[in-house]
């Protein structure tokens, strides 16, 4: 016997495990079939699912912060390179009859370059930050719960198998007992244990993942915001020591000049 001789029989069994499924799924719907239900689970799952939107807000915001943000820097360092340029050279000045005028203008050019440029280095300290603020919530949301939704999405349909087919066998068990009828309660039997054993096994994967989700979250999102407070609180205080200091307490690791522009910019 070859593959090719199992083809038709396992495109039969799917086929009636998808009629099965449905025939459960249309029961339920229309309140006339049971379904197992783990209230507590259940709960937990759609706290998943209510957190993770609101997160996905969170992280909306934030690159939103860091594409506004970004392009107010890259105005700053223009804007000081062109006050660094009139600090130098201004002909239109000439026409100011004092001389000390010229000077004193000149050199306000010069301290509105410097003033700029210091803006636009601690701009890019306080990007380094936010980037990686908005990197560890990304990873959060898109991998680590979603990593946890997709068992979660396998564990629903496993409940939805398991049920069908024990609606499959309880309705055998009410019927007539002969020889055929027999037979096919032990198969149905057969294949209520398997996709019981599946369902309950999925059970367990989604509850131990919740549960190490949970304690992850706490971490990451204990770090990741006090990283995001210190930060901006020391760019908008003018604290440059403590806005440097604040990226080496959370190991955050600066880019050159100008290359901190959020890649998921580039994605859009």
């Amino acid at each position: 016997w070859g593959i090719n001789t199992y083809k038709p029989w396992m495109s039969f069994s799917l086929a009636g495990s998808a009629i099965q499924c449905t025939k459960q799924m249309i029961s339920e719907r229309f309140g006339r079939g049971s379904r197992t239900v783990d209230l507590e689970l259940e709960a937990q799952i759609d706290v998943l699912r209510d957190t993770k939107r609101k997160y996905e807000n969170i992280l909306r915001l934030a690159r939103a912060l860091t594409n506004h943000f970004y392009s107010m820097v890259q105005t700053q360092r223009a804007l000081g390179d062109t006050f660094s340029d009139l600090s130098q050279k201004s002909p239109e000045l000439q026409t100011i009859s004092s001389y000390e005028c010229v000077c004193d203008v000149q050199d306000e050019f010069g301290y509105n370059a410097e003033t700029q440029k210091l803006l636009c280095k601690n701009g890019e300290t306080l990007l380094g930050a936010i980037n990686f603020f908005v990197s560890s919530i990304n990873t959060l949301v898109n991998k680590t719960m979603e990593d946890t939704l997709m068992t979660v999405k396998m564990y629903e349909n496993a409940r939805l198998e398991f049920d069908a087919y024990r609606a499959d066998l309880e309705e055998l068990n009410m019927g007539p007992r002969d020889a055929v009828t027999l037979t096919r309660i032990d198969t149905a039997q057969q294949q209520f244990q398997i996709h019981k054993d599946k369902y309950e096994r999925l059970r367990s994967d989604v509850t131990i993942k919740l549960k190490f989700l949970e304690e992850n979250k706490v971490k990451v999102m204990h770090k990741q915001l006090l990283l995001f407070h210190n930060a901006i609180s020391a760019y908008f205080a003018g604290n440059q020591q403590q806005l440097e200091q604040t990226l080496k307490q959370f190991n955050v690791k600066l880019k050159p000049p100008g290359a901190d522009k959020p890649s998921w910019l580039e994605e859009q």
